[in-house]
């Protein structure tokens, strides 16, 4: 069988992005799992390398219309212009070849040269600098993929959040909610459950938005006017939801292990406890795209750009993630044939 192919993007080039790229492939089982394609730029490459003394790891630099080889760290060189790295510095070019970089990998993973993406961090204020409408990754994979919407999801071993709304403004987070957004992004994770994880039959949790999740009210009218409602009409469509949970007790209790998926309301309500548990394990995943798409579950960290101390463990996880995701999904749509393989006929059943 041919190994998986997984595109991985540079990121801001001023950031940690490549280092713990660099330092992820140096494992030589990597090679064994799947076949790696960095996109980005050869001579930006060597020189991460370089501080990362990595001297012995070399790329197979892929020709145009050249195929990933097996076995063979692939680089496709998205670009040959002389670029000055500022390290640990947002900056136009820090935006504007990351974005290079983003949108071969989209392209070859919708033409299916590759079969998921692992996207090192950008920084946005970056990519406001090189004049992207898009500021991160997410709306970008969205508009690309034509799809409607999608969930940001953090994975890890131990839990999996969603997140309702992600990277706006917490004073705007009231206002942004709705019943129709809240049971989109149920639905949204509910089937990514089912087909990306292989659970057959997930139970989510719904976090209420104010603390005691509104104390019925007397602290807010959200959980009363979106969120229940959400998960009410969820339970109609046969979904497993409950909610909402006060997010202190939630987690504090230990209850979040009950549960397949969490859905919190907004960034930070999501995030820290999903940090606080599974920090450089974790690996964002955006589910509801035609393809697969991990990310590590940190930023560029430009504090400690080009000094050799950034950990690689949540680029190795969110490569693996790739690969797995991929095999459950490939297996989801195995066993769907299958079934319907095994249905009789229309034809059959009206004869009988």
């Amino acid at each position: 069988m041919e190994k998986i192919k997984i595109g991985i993007t540079s990121g801001d080039i001023n950031g940690i992005g490549l280092e713990v790229i660099l330092k992820a492939l140096k494992n030589p089982s990597i090679l064994e799992l799947f076949t790696p394609v960095l996109y980005g730029n050869i001579k930006i490459s060597s020189y991460h390398k370089n501080i990362v003394q990595l001297d012995n790891l070399s790329f197979h630099v892929l020709h145009q219309g050249e195929k990933p080889k097996a076995g063979k760290l692939n680089l496709v060189n998205c670009w040959n212009d002389t670029v000055t790295i500022n390290l640990g510095k947002a900056s136009p070019d820090g935006g504007k070849y990351a974005l290079l970089s983003l949108e071969k990998a989209v392209e070859d993973v919708v033409k299916g040269d590759i079969d998921a993406i692992v996207t090192a961090p950008v920084n946005k204020a970056s990519m406001r600098l090189a004049g992207s409408m898009h500021l991160g990754h997410t709306s970008y994979l969205k508009e690309k993929a034509g799809v409607n919407d999608v969930l940001m999801m953090m994975v890890s071993h131990k839990l999996k959040v969603g997140l309702v709304t992600d990277h706006i403004p917490l004073s705007q987070v009231p206002s942004t909610l709705s019943k129709e957004l809240i049971l989109r992004k149920i639905l949204i994770m509910e089937e990514s459950l089912r087909k990306d994880f292989g659970i057959p039959k997930p139970q989510i949790a719904d976090l209420g938005l104010k603390p005691h999740a509104g104390e019925e009210g007397l602290l807010g009218n959200e959980e009363e006017s979106f969120i229940r409602p959400a998960v009410i009409e969820a339970k109609k469509n046969g979904l497993f939801v409950s909610g909402p949970y006060p997010s202190d007790g939630f987690f504090g209790s230990g209850m979040f292990s009950k549960f397949d998926g969490i859905l919190a309301m907004f960034h930070d309500q999501g995030l820290i406890p999903f940090k606080t548990l599974s920090f450089n394990s974790g690996v964002n995943y955006t589910a509801g795209l035609p393809f697969v798409r991990t990310s590590p579950d940190h930023g560029t960290a430009f504090e400690i750009a080009g000094k050799n101390m950034a950990d690689p463990g949540s680029m190795i996880q969110a490569m693996y993630w790739a690969k797995d995701l991929i095999l459950e999904k490939r297996g989801y749509v195995e066993m769907r044939q299958n079934v319907l393989k095994k249905r009789p006929k229309l034809s059959e059943e009206m004869s009988e």
